[in-house]
């Protein structure tokens, strides 16, 4: 994939992500972990599982035996030590509106279309979610230049949403999630830490690698001195009048806490915690990556 007409995956985004490489075992071994399994068939591949159908799948896939049966199309689905699963859940709810330069939801759109295609250009599989306080759009596992245009067309359509609840989405998630894989988390994480570690929890015990993206302006890591502000909330629209100076030391610590918060509880749970400011360009998200692979077990 060479050239790309859409928003959030750019030519010169493709050319630089061809530097970064991820062989099959070093997905296993360091970042994108889980269980290798293809829908393509093989020598080496074994019949899994009847799924229905998406557009995009390979129609090679499709059972018509029970389409005769049922009038409606399943994809038969195989399994082989080839490819791995990723699962990106990308938060888009309203307060993932906010930003002057680039908001939230722009940043972290860049940032999942970047993953689809470095996920895809290996030859593996990724899902996209889109959520709020509820499932919104599930596009599962796929691969191929046809899956990462679905998914795109998908990330440019969004618009941020109503109300946020992350454990909600976690728990109404899991059953969709059918493999075992690495699940990404982009989010503002506005939610209690401590819900959203025990909603991680099944994942972690069904030996997902979760990866944790939390995603916040810099406007929102320290205020600026602007006298009397009007703050507004983005999901329920209150408004209040706050005199910034008198409240700014006050506002870091409780927003410290809350990344402190989320960071130990990953260091606990052995979970990937990464803090994403939207001033700092994402592809340093991917250089971090990198460099912490062989943390991975």
């Amino acid at each position: 994939m060479g050239k790309s007409r859409f928003k959030y995956l750019k030519p010169e985004d493709i050319r630089n992500l061809s530097s970064y490489e991820f062989a099959p075992k070093q997905l296993v071994d360091g970042y994108l972990a889980g269980r290798h399994q293809s829908r393509r068939r093989g020598a080496s591949t074994e019949f899994r599982d009847y799924r229905p159908y998406v557009s995009g799948d390979y129609l090679g896939d499709l059972d018509w035996k029970v389409f005769a049966r049922t009038e409606r199309y399943y994809v038969r689905t195989f399994e082989k030590e080839t490819d791995t699963a990723c699962y990106i859940m990308l938060d888009c709810s309203a307060s993932m509106g906010f930003g002057t330069r680039i908001t939230k939801l722009e940043y972290s759109s860049f940032f999942a279309a970047a993953l689809c295609h470095l996920v895809t250009k290996s030859g593996n599989l990724v899902a996209l979610e889109l959520f709020d306080a509820a499932v919104r759009q599930y596009l599962p596992l796929g691969g191929g230049s046809t899956h990462v245009n679905n998914l795109m067309h998908v990330l440019e359509s969004n618009t941020p949403g109503g109300k946020t609840s992350i454990v909600s989405a976690l728990k109404k998630s899991f059953p969709l999630f059918k493999r075992k894989g690495t699940l990404i988390v982009i989010s503002d994480f506005f939610d209690d830490p401590g819900a959203i570690f025990a909603a991680l929890s099944q994942y972690l015990h069904e030996g997902f690698k979760v990866s944790l993206f939390h995603v916040l302006a810099p406007e929102e890591l320290e205020l600026a001195p602007n006298g009397l502000s009007l703050f507004v909330d983005l999901e329920d629209g209150s408004k209040i009048p706050v005199h910034a100076a008198s409240v700014e030391k006050r506002y870091k610590a409780l927003v410290e806490r809350h990344i402190e918060s989320l960071r130990g509880l990953s260091t606990r749970g052995t979970v990937d915690y990464m803090l994403a400011r939207t001033d700092v360009h994402y592809f340093k998200l991917f250089d971090k990556l990198v460099k912490r692979k062989s943390t991975y077990k």
